[in-house]
């Protein structure tokens, strides 16, 4: 196979990754596996104990967790549509992101439902969601819809990258037999005559295609487990186009870190500029603001309305001395920052682009928290005479070690991701190359 000078030149600055792990790698690893094992002390903890040792009581029966999980499956719905929408497009600068889009989907997708079996009491009985499902259940649905997701998106990513497998089995890259022998096996015998070229392209636009209204679709289906319930800040129509916007937003922002992150580590400047940053920006700016017009009507109806049960969780999320900052936080500087570093053009610079996109994720999180916590403090019957701890949820360092662990994962699935493949095509966009009878017709 042929790759072009950019594909040459992309090759030539991942070869050291594919080739070999340096010591700095391993230790980066190491550090990784031990967050991760602390958790799994904290899961032995909570699965032995109970959930007592947790926050987590009879009136907020989630918490972090529940928080984690809305937050990762916004990022791999974001990444789904923004992969698809720049395979379709096919335009050159969408390139260099194409894959880390990708990688960011197939990530988020995996760790953010492993947050979900930490709220499970019995997982001995985890496998009767599929032996006896409800379909009654918006669970049940978001299950199908999270199951089908990671399936289409890892054959996205898959046949993707047939292509550069293909290429790195049959470079001069100093690779071991194992691993080039792996690369031959995962390639499928491609060797990109004009049939395989057209399949794979047929194929890739079929997913992505698909993969685009199924991220909507299923970001949809995770609002209804809220918006189906008749809790106060969460039985809602808007929760649907709510979720879909926020999770585009926030993932955005998370891509622009990884590509902040990517460049400084592979020394990308060559290939990641200041222009992808502002483009992605601009993406990032369009969401923030309509995230920002939904957030408002949200607030405005529910206070507007004077219901009993909804003016309870507004004085809660905005009174100083219970969830006030981190309400001003996630939605003034949340949107706001943001909105302002990108829109105005003397503060469009990489590194405040970053920051604002640091804010923006920050913000989001903060943003599932208070969609799940405040409204399970706020029942619909008087408590009187119930312990503090069972009515106010704070978060305990076995949770906090668990999150921890689910951040080491994510970022141990891109460590490994980035030394079996090229974070960036090596092969380009797979398009059909004209032949010399199509030229004569």
């Amino acid at each position: 196979m042929k790759t072009s000078d950019v594909g040459y030149d992309v090759l030539k600055a991942f070869s050291p990754q594919l080739e070999r792990t340096s010591t700095r790698e391993k230790i980066w690893i190491g550090f990784l596996l031990a967050m991760m094992a602390f958790g799994m002390y904290a899961l032995y903890l909570q699965i032995a104990q109970g959930h007592g040792v947790t926050g987590m009581r009879d009136y907020v029966v989630w918490g972090v967790y529940i928080s984690n999980f809305m937050f990762l499956i916004g990022l791999s719905y974001a990444g789904a549509l923004i992969a698809g929408l720049l395979f379709l497009a096919q335009v050159e600068w969408g390139r260099p992101l194409f894959r880390l889009a990708q990688m960011m989907t197939i990530a988020s997708v995996i760790v953010g439902p492993l947050f979900i079996l930490l709220c499970v009491g019995r997982l001995d009985r985890l496998h009767h969601l599929f032996i006896y499902p409800r379909l009654q259940s918006p669970m049940i649905w978001d299950v199908v819809a999270v199951v089908t997701f990671l399936t289409g998106s890892v054959l996205f990513l898959y046949l993707s990258l047939i292509r550069d497998f293909a290429l790195y089995s049959q470079s001069d890259l100093k690779l071991s037999n194992w691993k080039r022998k792996l690369y031959r096996v995962l390639s499928l015998g491609y060797n990109d005559i004009e049939e395989q070229r057209r399949a794979l392209m047929m194929s890739l636009n079929l997913l992505s295609l698909v993969l685009i209204p199924l991220s909507v679709i299923v970001a949809s289906i995770l609002s209804w487990i809220f918006g189906m319930t008749l809790r106060p800040g969460w039985h809602s129509t808007i929760f649907g186009p709510y979720f879909v916007l926020g999770a585009i937003y926030s993932g955005s922002a998370a891509l622009i870190l990884i590509m902040w992150v990517y460049r400084k580590i592979y020394k990308l400047e060559n290939f990641i500029t200041d222009t992808h940053f502002r483009y992605i920006g601009y993406f990032m700016l369009l969401f923030a603001a309509g995230y920002g017009y939904f957030t408002f009507s949200e607030y405005f109806t529910s206070w507007y309305g004077s219901e009993k049960w909804d003016g309870e969780l507004i004085e809660k999320l905005f009174s100083a001395h219970q969830y006030g900052w981190y309400t001003f936080f996630a939605h003034a500087v949340g949107i706001l920052v943001p909105v302002m570093v990108v829109a105005v053009p003397a503060l469009r610079k990489t590194g405040l682009i970053v920051f604002a996109a640091l804010i923006a994720v920050v913000a989001m999180w903060i943003k599932r928290y208070l969609i799940v916590v405040p409204t399970l403090e706020t029942p619909l019957l008087p408590m009187q005479d119930i312990r503090s701890d069972y009515v106010n949820y704070s978060i305990t360092w076995v949770e906090w070690g668990l999150t921890l662990a689910g951040i080491a994962l994510f970022l141990l699935l891109f460590t490994l991701a980035g030394k079996f493949m090229t974070i960036m095509p090596v092969t380009g966009w797979p398009r059909r190359q004209t032949t010399q009878s199509d030229q004569k017709s």
